[in-house]
């Protein structure tokens, strides 16, 4: 007749592979990378339908093919868009060849003003590789909440009609397939954008 402790062992050593192969899992977990950029795609960006400085119609699926390295603002603004439109042309110079895998697009949020032309002819005195997109006040509304992007417009002293938008300031990287591949500090000088910009495309 089996002992009730010859019964047990069968069950002893059952629990103790099972704790075994549970903790080599989780040494097995350490140390993995993060999920790749890519697993936010649904996160930041989407369909969006914008006009360029032409005039034309621009949708998020035109743009395919390439990387997109997108940047919010405005042509009046006083300081921080000049300066970053500068930074990303200079960037792209760095990158040499690498840069034609890329365009960099400079979207409004102050499309009251930003026209077409006003966008053309502001981008081009960066570079001719930046193109700048406007739109009606909704569809830059939407574009801005699928990139989490803040705007508010505020007026520069009472009874002007001129005013400022503040603004958030970071640099999107879309990969060529539409996906969200990554975030670039804006603040940076064109050697960092340039940098982060390649590692991103090297993935």
């Amino acid at each position: 007749m089996a002992t009730k402790s010859s019964k047990l062992l069968p069950l002893i050593v059952s629990a103790i592979a099972a704790v075994l192969l549970l903790g080599a899992v989780a040494l097995l977990s350490i140390g993995r990378p993060a999920p790749a950029p890519d697993s936010q795609a649904d996160a930041v960006g989407g369909a969006f339908t914008l006009t360029n400085g032409d005039g034309k119609t621009v949708t998020a699926t035109d743009l395919h093919g390439k990387y997109l390295l997108v940047y919010f603002g405005y042509t009046f603004c006083p300081d921080v868009c000049p300066t970053t439109l500068a930074d990303i042309a200079q960037a792209l110079d760095k990158l040499g060849a690498t840069a034609d895998r890329v365009q960099p697009l400079f979207i409004t949020v102050d499309p009251a003003r930003d026209t077409p032309a006003v966008m053309r002819h502001y981008v081009t005195a960066f570079s001719p590789r930046i193109e700048g997109l406007t739109g009606t006040p909704a569809q830059i509304a939407d574009v801005a909440k699928k990139y989490h992007v803040y705007y508010a417009v505020h007026p520069a002293s009472a009874g002007s009609s001129d005013y400022t938008v503040d603004h958030s300031s970071v640099l999107y990287v879309m990969g060529p397939n539409g996906g969200f591949a990554g975030i670039i500090r804006a603040d940076q000088n064109p050697d960092g954008i340039a940098h982060d910009l390649g590692a991103i495309m090297s993935r």
